[in-house]
Parts: C-alpha cells; structure tokens; sequence
C-alpha cells in the first residue's frame, strides 16, 4: 500500500526530474515559421477542451525524462535507477488521478 509518507519522499526526486526535462521540453515547442504567410488554415470543429492538461503533460514528461534516464551513460552514483523507480511510481500515480475523474 502507498501511504503519504512514501509519496512525499518521491517528491523531491520527481521535482529534480521534472526540471531537468523542462528546458528539452521549451526548447521542442518552439514553433516553426509558417512556409505560407497568407494561406488560411482549413476550418476544423472545435475540439473539447482537453480535461486536465497539467496532469498530461506532467505524465509526458515524466516518460521523457524516463526515457533519458535509460539510455543515459552515466549512473549518477546509483541514484539514475532509483529516480527510474520515483518516475515510474510518479507516472501510476497521475494515471490513478485521471480514473478518478469521469465527469
């Protein structure tokens, strides 16, 4: 069972991860120059607001920075396999989050 103690203790690893991944993150979304200037975009139906948008994008990237993590070359002292499992268990929790939710 997963008591608060346990997540609390995951939180400071899963602040470390998150930060590093952060200046990957802006530096992908910088969007490209549009070729055409002047063409318009073609008319599309709106889409739902996506419910939750902070808890998904946290969940990329925690599997981003998951995936780093395990292709990386060094092993941090030991401390890279331990921040897999903090991500891991991160990534299960914030799917929990989303069942919870079926409005």
């Amino acid at each position: 069972m997963i008591t608060l103690k346990k997540v609390a203790s995951l939180l400071p690893a899963l602040a470390l991860v998150l930060s590093m991944t952060m200046p990957a993150a802006a530096a992908k979304a910088k969007p490209s120059p549009d070729p055409t200037p002047n063409a318009k975009p073609a008319a599309a139906a709106p889409l739902p607001p996506e419910k939750h948008p902070q808890i998904h994008e946290a969940l990329e990237a925690l599997r981003n920075s998951k995936e780093h993590l395990e292709h990386a070359a060094h092993d941090f002292g030991g401390h890279r396999v331990e921040a897999i499992r903090a991500i891991d268990e991160a990534i299960h929790q914030l799917e929990i989050c989303l069942q919870y939710d079926k409005d």
